[in-house]
């Protein structure tokens, strides 16, 4: 059998729960609940930082980000470490990006055809690295292949003054309101139909992997208007209530007090984000059919980290809450097993050495990620004993049961998961053993195997 290709689609900030597949029927996900109807879904994967650069860079590299410096969205990914597109690349696949990468954030500017030399080095041979959403509409000027096209359709100056206004009002208050622009000329689906476009124009003569990056559902909640009307008077679950006590003081700062109708207002709107971005998960699926690729491409679908979306009393990211910290994870392709669904503990990082496996390449050492091919393969019903995560000011583990946060200057945080799921009654005080024992597993695990690198 010739060696398949690989068709990963990432969304940005995209909670675990948001899946008709998983159970939400207040959104409708058609094609991205079709991608887990042909393989296997996991319900506990974990971000290993809950913020765009650190978790893209340890998706890249198989390392959790902290081994390469990389904990908070100023970070790069350094030429000197390598990554699994490089190692597809070196292997004989065709390596493409359509999308946001986020491997070198601090550099703003992205390139006329989002080629910039080193995406080169990254290992991507076909890239079209598009600027990230707030990134696409900050400058007035395009610094990137996206806001380069909307200022050909005459659509540049519109954009960006809307961006501005919503970047005064800090993104979610007040600014939920719908794109500016027609649903052709959004971001997310002009990234879908210039992957459709890559897929329909590779050459068959080699494997090839295409990244695919959209960058929504994240904030601004501006879903175009023709997707916005389908979940305009739509009921939403409520949050996860604001919990009487037990959070840190960075975390109580974050809060935002919005009456309950704002709150289902965003909600919808990143329902509506999410619609867009599965009719061009659908659009690009077609494709490949119509290449008559489907049957030897596998299909990964995930996320780089959740949003919190009101739960808590909070937003977006950058919080070891479960809306931050979960992500959804699909594999479908020959020999997994359909409509299956994983229970066992994953990391994001996994993905890494899981594309390799199922790509025919041999184990890369000294990596932190490891490959799901025996669960996909039924060989394995659990993966990881925990999970673990991290950024600037705080590290956590989760196991099955329990989860332990350990905040810098702050207090510790930890939680039953089975009996308290909305993380609402911190227990650290209550069960000091309890704690001790998951901060020593914690070290551990960001200790291990250490001097061997």
């Amino acid at each position: 059998m010739d060696r398949p290709n690989v068709l990963f689609i990432m969304a940005d900030q995209y909670r675990h729960d948001y899946l008709g597949c998983a159970g939400a029927e207040f959104v409708r996900t058609p094609n991205l609940d079709a991608i887990a109807a042909r393989g296997m879904r996991f319900t506990q994967c974990a971000t290993n930082s809950p913020v765009c650069a650190p978790a893209r860079i340890g998706l890249a590299t198989g390392l959790q980000p902290a081994r390469v410096g990389s904990l908070d969205n100023r970070s790069f990914l350094p030429h000197s470490v390598p990554t699994y597109y490089q190692r597809l690349r070196d292997h004989g696949y065709r390596v493409g990006c359509v999308g946001k990468l986020d491997l070198a954030k601090p550099d703003g500017y992205n390139g006329r055809f989002g080629d910039r030399p080193c995406v080169f080095g990254w290992g991507f041979t076909h890239p079209e690295e598009c600027e990230g959403k707030m990134h696409a509409g900050q400058s007035p000027e395009p610094r990137g292949p996206y806001g380069l096209w909307l200022r050909e359709q005459g659509l540049y100056e519109a954009f960006h003054a809307d961006y501005k206004r919503r970047a005064q009002q800090h993104w979610i208050r007040g600014v939920s309101h719908d794109s500016v622009l027609p649903a052709e000329a959004f971001e997310d689906v002009y990234i879908g139909r210039r992957a459709a476009e890559w897929i329909e124009r590779i050459p068959s003569d080699f494997p090839w992997h295409l990244f695919v990056s959209f960058v929504g559902p994240h904030d601004p909640f501006d879903p175009p208007t023709d997707y916005a009307e389908r979940y305009r008077q739509a009921a939403m679950p409520a949050p996860v209530p604001i919990s009487p006590n037990g959070k840190p003081d960075w975390i109580v700062g974050r809060r935002r007090a919005m009456e309950p109708e704002e709150v289902a207002h965003t909600r919808r709107q990143y329902c509506a984000a999410i619609a867009c971005i599965d009719d061009q998960v659908g659009r690009i699926l077609l494709a490949l059919e119509r290449r008559g690729m489907a049957d030897n491409t596998i299909l990964v679908f995930s996320s780089d980290h959740g949003e919190m979306l009101a739960d808590h009393g909070l937003y977006t990211k950058s919080v070891p809450y479960e809306g931050a910290l979960r992500v959804p994870l699909m594999v479908a392709g020959a020999g997994i097993p359909a409509g299956a669904v994983s229970a066992a503990l994953v990391e994001l990082i996994d993905v890494n050495p899981t594309i390799c496996e199922l790509a025919g390449l041999p184990p890369q050492e000294h990596i932190d990620a490891r490959s799901l091919g025996p669960v996909l393969r039924g060989a394995a019903a659990q993966h990881r004993a925990d999970t673990v995560s991290a950024m600037p000011n705080f590290r956590c583990i989760r196991t099955r049961r329990h989860k332990l946060v350990l905040n810098y200057n702050a207090g510790t945080e930890c939680y039953n998961l089975e009996s308290d799921p909305g993380e609402q009654h911190n227990i650290a005080r209550d069960d000091p053993a309890l704690a001790q024992r998951l901060t020593r597993r914690l070290q551990a695990r960001f200790q291990e195997g250490r001097w061997l690198r």
